[in-house]
């Protein structure tokens, strides 16, 4: 077993999106190799209903898909092909955009304010740039939960891990997002595939991700590493890339590490992006730009 050392270390970056909803990207609209297949997570965690209310309003995607995922409040979508709902506390909406959509999010908070929750994007292979659009939406209960003897608690959103299947399948990068929480004081090894690009994204307790040789603990704030003490705030908003190998190591704080880890198959693809539009060629960008200022964006696709 080769454990996988910490390749970057970074913390979510406050930004602004859609009609001025204050949030944190961990990564995104960079360099897209580190972290092949995926693009872009942004943390919309927030507690002031006017930083967030204003949502996404209607505005395209093509060539890539993005899960939504819900700790608190909630996000009402609606879409150019008749789809509406609302996905909540637990909740889990994958959609692949495909060849084409144009839709929107909004987020309501809860009774306390809170909108808490995540958004990834992940890119679609050349082969499937065009393929139809098509929403999985999951709810709570149906999130696949696994608990080992020492408390660690997983909730398998996508891909398989300790026997358990998430319920979100078909996607093309073959996926694993797992939500994570390791008990107080507890060690401990997960397994990831070597051929994947894994990164982990703290956002509760503390801990440190282990190297081959010494332990790097997950800072809150850029510090000098030689006094670095693991932080217990709840609000961690630390991205840990992992590099090359099969199996990672987390010794949580002592109030417990709650994080998400996700890893996916790379495509090794070319990628031109441009907002919500991600591409393999600059003149396929330009198509698709030329195609929503004409009107023909949206494509015909034959029902089953």
């Amino acid at each position: 077993m080769s454990i996988r050392p910490v390749k970057r270390l970074v913390r979510a970056k406050p930004t602004m999106e859609g009609a001025g909803v204050h949030l944190r990207r961990a990564f995104g609209f960079g360099t897209t190799s580190d972290f092949d297949p995926f693009l872009l997570l942004d943390d919309f965690r927030n507690d002031v209903p006017e930083d967030y209310l204003a949502g996404f309003p209607w505005h395209p995607h093509r060539g890539i898909e993005t899960i939504t995922y819900v700790l608190a409040g909630t996000v009402e979508h609606g879409d150019s092909i008749g789809n509406r709902g609302a996905i909540s506390a637990g909740d889990v909406q994958w959609m692949t955009a495909g060849s084409g959509i144009i839709h929107q999010e909004m987020p309501k908070g809860d009774e306390a304010g809170r909108m808490h929750g995540f958004q990834l994007w992940a890119n679609l292979p050349s082969s499937l740039k065009m393929t139809p659009p098509r929403y999985q939406e999951v709810k709570a209960p149906d999130v696949v939960q696994v608990t080992d003897d020492d408390g660690t608690h997983v909730r398998v959103i996508c891909g398989k891990f300790w026997g358990a299947t998430g319920p979100v399948d078909g996607i093309a990068a073959d996926p694993m997002y797992l939500d994570i929480s390791v008990p107080p004081g507890r060690r401990k090894t997960f397994r990831v595939e070597t051929t994947r690009h894994a990164f982990a994204y703290v956002f509760a307790g503390s801990g440190k991700f282990c190297n081959a040789s010494d332990p790097l603990a997950v800072p809150t704030e850029p510090v000098s590493w030689a006094d670095t003490t693991p932080p217990a705030a709840a609000d961690n908003r630390s991205l840990v890339l992992f590099d090359r190998g099969d199996e990672l190591i987390v010794q949580a704080g002592d109030d417990g590490i709650r994080f998400l880890l996700v890893s996916g198959k790379p495509l090794e693809e070319p990628v031109a992006w441009y907002g919500p539009i991600v591409m393999n060629t600059q003149a396929e960008l330009r198509q698709a730009f030329q195609e929503l200022d004409q009107g023909n964006f949206l494509k015909p696709h034959p029902t089953k």
